[in-house]
């Protein structure tokens, strides 16, 4: 069995909702409509579009996060969704879909490698633009091997989240004794210092969170 991730510029809803928006959405489909978590701190905008587009049934808010159940399935209004390369292919598709920064983050199995050579095939005849960030074989699962991988241990930051911990990981923020400060790293990104630790605090709270439910 093999397994591949694929980056999908489209121009459906919910990858144009990401394009220019600081925001994230994965989605869950169940065939009669769409289950979405939306985080970034420009959900409204994402929300709008995909209410005008696809319809909302229920809208539940938290603190840059947001679940939408919607009125229909997407890929049942749109003949050109991915699972029409799943199904011509004989593959399978791993949930949730991920969406950010205008792009479509799938995870595809497939029984043997070329089927994956076809799906990115059948794509790029289709005039889609695909990069292919991953791709190996699976051998054999144990208990202990679960099928998931760095990006569902890795949790959602948004880009300025991502941003701000990338610097300070790379100015030495984390280092004993620390090599920067968080003034210094505001002033690296043209923000507030309070901003900048915003985005820390966020981005370590996520992090860790969502770290110990894979070593609990």
């Amino acid at each position: 069995m093999y397994e591949a991730t694929f980056s999908i510029r489209d121009s459906g809803p919910y990858t144009e909702s990401t394009r220019e928006a600081d925001c994230r959405i994965e989605l869950w489909c169940n065939e009669h409509a769409d289950l979405l978590y939306v985080s970034g701190p420009a959900v409204d905008p994402v929300t709008d579009r995909v209410e005008s587009e696809v319809g909302l049934e229920e809208r539940l808010d938290g603190t840059d996060e947001t679940l939408l159940v919607t009125s229909s399935c997407l890929k049942a209004n749109d003949e050109a969704t991915i699972e029409t390369y799943m199904r011509r292919n004989n593959c399978l598709l791993l949930p949730p879909i991920r969406y950010e920064n205008g792009r479509k983050i799938c995870r595809i199995l497939a029984l043997d490698s070329r089927a994956l050579t076809d799906v990115y095939e059948g794509l790029h005849a289709d005039e889609l633009d695909v990069d292919v960030r991953s791709k190996g074989e699976i051998r054999f699962p144990t208990s202990s091997s679960q099928l998931f991988g760095l990006e569902d241990v890795v949790p959602d930051l948004t880009s300025r989240q991502r941003e701000t911990l990338l610097s300070a990981v790379e100015n030495g923020y984390y280092e004993l004794p620390r090599e920067t400060t968080t003034d210094a790293l505001a002033a690296e990104l043209g923000i507030s210092r309070r901003t900048a630790e915003d985005h820390l605090r966020r981005a370590e709270r996520k992090l860790i969170t969502s770290l110990a439910t894979h070593i609990s």
